[in-house]
């Protein structure tokens, strides 16, 4: 169900402990259908905020201004402690939030997270270019290209082709790179769960295992046959092992 209230958009399913769910620049709300639908029916609440991407004045376009809005958000809802689950840009928001309240956070969920390797998010974020150059790099996000439907392709052909989101989203690929949280992760304690994309071509695997290896309490968790989206394009398995590592970790 999407509701409006204030200056906030989102979906909200379910009662329990809350599950706030980060969408990436190319992504809304509708990448997460799987995480929607599978942990209302496990006792947790999922809110999917619209994030103001394209929105905010440029000063306000980067993380650290995206993470100040989404600890507005759970003030605003009342929350003591969320979940975190963030997919590329969103996975960068949820660990920078994580850094500057980590009082907030129960638990923190990536895949396919920015935040220390940058040289592929100018790459993944085309410029200008002609629908068929478009219609590829949409493909690479994923493994199996079928997934980058119509309706994805003309979403981000239009993204590129309007100046000021092409502008928006260039200063965001630049906030991403002056963002590195490779100095910050070893002091994060909060428990992570990272689950990645075997064939992830935007982050590639190196990078999961390299905050695998910074986070003092991290997990991570592989899904094979499987790219940059991994909530999307998997989500049975994507669900499983989020919900198998909550479990585990009685979060």
């Amino acid at each position: 169900m999407i509701k409006k209230e204030k200056k906030y958009t989102y979906f909200e399913a379910g009662e329990g402990t809350p599950i706030i769910v980060l969408h990436g620049l190319m992504g809304g709300l509708s990448n997460f259908d799987g995480v929607a639908t599978f942990f209302p029916k496990k006792g947790y609440k999922v809110i999917i905020p619209e994030l103001p991407i394209y929105t905010q004045s440029l000063l306000k376009t980067n993380v650290k201004a995206f993470a100040k809005y989404v600890k507005d958000f759970v003030t605003f809802k009342g929350f003591e402690r969320v979940i975190l689950v963030g997919n590329s840009l969103g996975g960068h928001i949820g660990l920078y939030f994580t850094k500057q309240y980590p009082e907030l956070v129960k638990g923190l969920v990536i895949t396919g997270s920015s935040g220390l390797y940058e040289s592929g998010m100018g790459e993944s974020y085309p410029k200008r270019g002609d629908y068929e150059y478009i219609k590829k790099k949409a493909q690479d996000v994923f493994y199996n290209p079928e997934i980058a439907t119509k309706e994805i392709v003309d979403e981000v052909f239009a993204t590129v082709n309007d100046r000021i989101k092409l502008l928006k989203t260039l200063t965001i690929a630049k906030s991403a790179i002056r963002h590195n949280m490779a100095k910050d992760l070893p002091k994060m304690h909060a428990p992570t769960c990272i689950i990645w994309g075997k064939q992830d071509k935007v982050t590639p695997p190196d990078v999961a295992d390299e905050f695998n290896r910074l986070l003092p309490n991290s997990s991570l968790y592989w899904i094979d046959k499987c790219g940059h989206a991994a909530m999307m394009e998997e989500p049975d398995q994507f669900n499983e092992l989020l919900y198998g590592w909550l479990t585990e970790k009685k979060i």
